[in-house]
């Protein structure tokens, strides 16, 4: 059993200010695999402390340097891809080929997408030849991040690496559930060299620490995958901060199939049901099929 109770902030590994062990559950076998600590509010205070005076000098930081460190980020994941696989498969219970094949590789894949997307990316630009007026991005500041469960590194990938590159500082909370391959991450970008403060990782559940980066005062924005439910409750306790509030909720989409849709659509709309087990926002659970080819689909439902 993995003991993972401390917490990534300010550059360092730390123990929680209160003692609060969480057993992480191995689905597969219903075996405890690690024990990490919930984080409270002086958890969070302590990382939004790091990630605030971090961001004025990460800021400004040029866009080759940042680059350069997410070139090693990537470097660094692909040589632990097998540590990285091994957590996801712990955490989600998943067959180990799937939680590299499908898992692993999306975290992958969306660091390398990055990292493209930044070297094409411009900051700052003219607005047209006949005023002196620039369009300019900025990083919104400190960030606090939320992700789920059901792909825990894809998620990871999706709201840090961009945050990285946009020069924002950041807290991250991974599922409690499944925490590992989140930390493994962070190993990875103190192994890359971010400066100490730009990314912190504090474990928690949603009361202990999602709804206090959702409503801390130094945080500018926080960003959730998650249930409809706790999005709700992450918008209502952002308001009184006024911070920009980023949300892609669960829901299940349904499958449209017409008689002229083509020939496998009812077999492919099945097996994206049973991907990742069906545990993904976008699986298609229902089947809306044109009544002149309904007997048909019902056919090739059941086969496949």
């Amino acid at each position: 059993m993995l003991d993972k109770r401390n917490f990534y902030i300010d550059g360092k590994w730390v123990e929680p200010f209160k003692p609060n062990d969480f057993e992480v559950i191995n689905p597969s076998n219903e075996e405890t695999c690690a024990v990490v600590s919930l984080g409270n509010e002086e958890d969070v205070n302590s990382a939004v402390k790091a990630a605030k005076e971090s961001f004025p000098r990460w800021s400004r930081v040029e866009k080759k340097y940042k680059i350069s460190l997410i070139k090693k980020l990537y470097k660094i994941y692909e040589s632990r891809w097998e540590e990285m696989t091994k957590s996801i498969s712990l955490e989600m219970g998943a067959p180990i080929d799937w939680a590299s094949s499908a898992q692993t590789s999306s975290g992958a894949d969306h660091i390398k997408d990055f990292i493209k997307r930044l070297k094409d990316f411009e900051f700052e630009f003219e607005f047209n030849k006949e005023s002196d007026n620039y369009i300019a991005y900025e990083p919104i500041g400190v960030c606090g991040l939320i992700t789920p469960w059901n792909w825990p590194i894809n998620q990871i990938s999706l709201k840090v690496i961009p945050a990285l590159a946009a020069g924002c500082t950041m807290i991250l909370k991974p599922s409690e559930i499944a925490p590992l391959s989140g930390m493994l991450f962070a190993e990875m970008l103190d192994e890359s060299g971010f400066p100490p403060g730009v990314f912190n990782l504090v474990n928690g559940d949603g009361p202990g620490v999602g709804t206090q980066l959702s409503g801390h005062p130094d945080i500018d924005m926080v960003s959730f995958t998650g249930s409809t439910r706790a999005g709700k409750l992450i918008t209502k306790n952002a308001a009184d901060t006024i911070k920009r509030v980023c949300l892609e909720l669960g829901g299940k989409g349904g499958n449209i199939v017409f008689e002229d849709s083509h020939t496998d659509a009812v077999r492919e709309g099945v097996r994206n049901i049973m991907s990742n087990s069906g545990q993904s926002c976008d699986a298609p659970t229902r089947m809306l099929v044109q009544k002149s080819i309904y007997e048909r689909a019902v056919k090739e439902a059941a086969d496949e």
